[in-house]
Formats: C-alpha cells, sequence, structure tokens
C-alpha cells in the first residue's frame, strides 16, 4: 500500500482526485483503439496514471517512419507487432496494472466482442472505417467514447455518447468520399502534434473516471502551426 501511495501520490495530492479518485482509476477499465501516434501517449499517461486494466487493440507492425511520433517504441522493435512492443512498455512502466494486448484487426464481426469489456474507449486509429465502426459500436453498447485525430499540424478531439451527449455522427453524418479524404499517408504529420493530443485525450479519460466535468457536444480543433485552439459547438 505504501508503494501505491507514493506512486500515486502526486495525482492523490490534487484535491479533485484524492484516494477515491485513484481508486477509480485503478478500477478503470479503458480500450485503446490503434497503438499508433496518438494511441501511444494515450497508452502511455493512462498506465502512469494507474488505469488498473487498459487494453490496445492494433494489427499493424511497426515502421522506421513511425517512429518520428510513435514514442514509446525504439528502433529495435521494427518489424514487430505494436501491441507486443507496447505490452513490453507497460509492463516496463507500471507492471503493477492488467495490461493486456489485442493483436486483431478491429472488424464488425469482432468490434462488439472487444468493445463491450471496457468502461471507456478510446478512439486512436487512422481510417474512417474504423472510426465510424468504433462510434457506432460505442452508441449501440453505450460506452463513452474519446475521439481523435490528426492531420500535419492540426488535431482534434472530443467526448462522444458521455451522460447522453452527442457522438460522430450527429457531427459528421458520414465519412467524407474517398477523393475527399486526407491522411497521414499522403501528407505527413509533426511528431508532436500527437503527442499534444494522445495528452489531451488521456486527460479527458481520466476526467472522466474520477467524475471531473467534461466538455461535450463539442469539438476542439489544434492548429499547432498557427498556434490557434477553437472549440465549435455541435
Amino acid at each position: 500500500m505504501e508503494t501505491t501511495f507514493s506512486r500515486y501520490s502526486r495525482q492523490i495530492f490534487i484535491e479533485e482526485v484524492g484516494v477515491q479518485g485513484q481508486r477509480a482509476i485503478m478500477g478503470a477499465r479503458v480500450l485503446v483503439i490503434g497503438a499508433g501516434g496518438l494511441g501511444s501517449p494515450v497508452i502511455q499517461y493512462l498506465a502512469a496514471a494507474g488505469v488498473g486494466h487498459l487494453a490496445v487493440v492494433d494489427f499493424d507492425k511497426l515502421e522506421l517512419h513511425n517512429l518520428n511520433r510513435q514514442v514509446i517504441y525504439n528502433e529495435q522493435q521494427v518489424g514487430q507487432y505494436k501491441v507486443d512492443n507496447a505490452d513490453g512498455f507497460v509492463r516496463g512502466l507500471n507492471s503493477s496494472i492488467d495490461f493486456r494486448p489485442i493483436r486483431e484487426q478491429l472488424n464488425a464481426s469482432n468490434a462488439k466482442q472487444i468493445i463491450q469489456a471496457y468502461d471507456i474507449i478510446v478512439e486512436g486509429s487512422d481510417n474512417f472505417e474504423t472510426r465510424y465502426l468504433v462510434n457506432d459500436t460505442c452508441v449501440q453498447l453505450n460506452k463513452v467514447l474519446v475521439y481523435g485525430s490528426i492531420f500535419a499540424f492540426q488535431g482534434q478531439l472530443a467526448v462522444f455518447n458521455h451522460q447522453g451527449s452527442k457522438h460522430l455522427r450527429h457531427l459528421f453524418p458520414a465519412p467524407p468520399a474517398e477523393h475527399e479524404r486526407q491522411t497521414c499517408d499522403q501528407f505527413g504529420v509533426f511528431g508532436p502534434l500527437p503527442g499534444v493530443i494522445g495528452s489531451m485525450m488521456a486527460m479527458q479519460v481520466l476526467k472522466i473516471i474520477v467524475g471531473l466535468p467534461v466538455r461535450t457536444n463539442q469539438l476542439t480543433v489544434v492548429d499547432l502551426k498557427d498556434w490557434h485552439f477553437q472549440q465549435i459547438d455541435f
């Protein structure tokens, strides 16, 4: 118990968190969709905070170009599955939590089974099909969804389906047409951007767990090139 208190003391000392809040964090069940640019900082900070049951689902292998932004990995791990590398990282950072690496491709046949075991879902995938699948499954199962996306210098984040709030299809009813889609594979992403957005997503997760208020029905847009932050109600 003394070791647990020492590890999390700087969170426990926060009046709005305290011992009860830390116990809530240690009992929480969080699933991260994607172990890439956004998933990396989310995994890092949720594991460090002591989220008791943390999982990540991903089927990609680490590539060299990932290393400019996916900071929980290293050069020696290129070619290995990201979830396996994430497992090693988390065990080295905080061996006291239950971390589950799910080496699967999320799809319509397994999404419900995987998602239903967790309380909060963090969406950090890099394709529209997965984003909408995760959103629709969370609506069906009444799961809170913390959403983020990144592109070049700009990121977005929102909290969906929390205490009756709106979800992704209220904001964007359908994914953009194929020719309108802009991806990091085409136009790149500046390394610190997913660190900023992913950290903000992790903060929202922890606030939800300890019962602090979070903004809903609102999209936050962060432009790090022009250093502009905008909040759009929907």
